[in-house]
């Protein structure tokens, strides 16, 4: 059967308190509460299409604004990913997405490089979906990034904000869940023998 690709983690701050169980091969499984309905319903959207189980619990300083819960969502969620995938061996490393919703484009790739980075080119037209502000995909990305150690590119393009965002964690997932898929071969997917 193999390794199990699964993590729990935990984190609290002053201003977030957040659970994350993580399982990289599961069905596309979701249990999702973040106090920010568009943002459960991205989350959502993103295990199903990443086929992963995901159980998410957040609670933050929502009465501030979204920020602080989805900036450390993100980081969670980051690191849940570099646990589960321990030395990343066995992966295919690389996947990207192209993927069309209704008026909105998104394009998506990422490098499980060991090295967090991510570009973000979108430009939105409101600052709000429900509420969820449309700066906070930029950082959310940012944020999964850095701690998951992933290098991604992302450009969104389209006219409904809505769909803009949804288009690319749709993409976000289903690279993920290509970069992530297990190709025995490859042993360390790199010529420097570690990510």
């Amino acid at each position: 059967m193999g390794i199990m690709r699964t993590a729990t983690v935990h984190r609290q701050t002053k201003e977030t308190d957040i659970t994350i169980e993580l399982n990289i091969d599961g069905k596309g499984n979701a249990t999702v509460d973040t106090g920010i309905g568009f943002f459960d319903h991205m989350l959502n959207s993103f295990a199903k299409h990443g086929l992963m189980d995901l159980t998410l619990k957040a609670r933050g300083d929502l009465s501030v604004d979204d920020h602080h819960t989805v900036e450390d969502v993100g980081i969670s969620l980051g690191e849940a990913y570099r646990m589960a995938l321990k030395d990343k061996s066995g992966i295919e490393r690389f996947g990207h997405a192209l993927v069309p919703m209704d008026d909105a484009f998104a394009v998506v790739a990422v490098d499980i490089s060991g090295r967090g980075y991510s570009v973000v080119k979108a430009e939105f037209r409101g600052t709000k979906v429900g509420g969820y502000s449309t700066a906070m995909t930029k950082h959310f990305v940012d944020s999964f990034a850095r701690a998951a150690g992933i290098t991604i590119r992302v450009e969104i393009d389209g006219e409904d904000d809505h769909h803009m965002v949804e288009a690319m964690f749709k993409a976000l997932a289903l690279s993920m869940w290509m970069a992530t898929a297990k190709n025995e071969k490859r042993g360390i997917p790199s010529t420097k023998g570690m990510l």
